[in-house]
């Protein structure tokens, strides 16, 4: 067995499947019996098909949606609403990635919430000078800055090329949510 070197892996672009894409990193981390944890940092108050498996999976694979919506969607909550929320997610975050109590730890959308203003660039590098050497931490979302690039191991860039929204085809179950 090789010797386990804690990445910090990082899944930007414009293109869909970020999430998908460390979704499935998770998926192989349980296959080779560790334990994963995903927080949404602006997933939250919809049922998402990825919420269904882990229950299946058993207690090392699970998903925390900590976030209040999509923030450009009218859906009640105001930006201080999402900033909260945001907030929370972070201190859990912090304080999951120092209990030492999972091998992967997906904070889906966090780079979005960087974007959106609801966290800082500063707590999210703060975040990743905590990280243990043997944690793997995987950041998702579009516009991933030169910092946290700078600092990750692994960078994959989603490229869309064509998209289905394009020509009228709305969200569709099972791809999309």
């Amino acid at each position: 067995m090789s010797e386990t070197n804690g990445l910090i892996l990082v899944f930007t672009g414009n293109g869909k499947g970020k999430t998908t894409a460390a979704l499935g990193m998770g998926l192989r981390a349980w296959g080779q019996g560790m334990k994963v944890l995903v927080l949404q940092f602006i997933k939250g108050g919809w049922r998402y098909g990825e919420l269904n498996a882990p229950a299946r999976l058993g207690d090392r694979f699970e998903i925390r949606q900590r976030g209040e919506g999509f923030t450009r969607v009218d859906n009640g909550k105001t930006l201080e609403d999402h900033r909260e929320a945001a907030r929370h997610a972070l201190e859990e975050a912090n304080k999951e990635i120092t209990a030492g109590n999972f091998d992967l730890i997906i904070l889906d959308e966090i780079l979005y919430a960087l974007k959106f203003g609801l966290i800082t660039r500063e707590e999210v590098l703060a975040l990743l000078d905590k990280k243990p050497p043997r944690l793997h931490i995987a950041l998702t979302g579009r516009d991933a800055p030169p910092e946290i690039i700078d600092r990750a191991d692994l960078v994959t860039e989603m490229k869309e090329i064509k998209h289905h929204y394009k020509k009228g085809i709305k969200a569709q179950r099972g791809i999309e949510f």
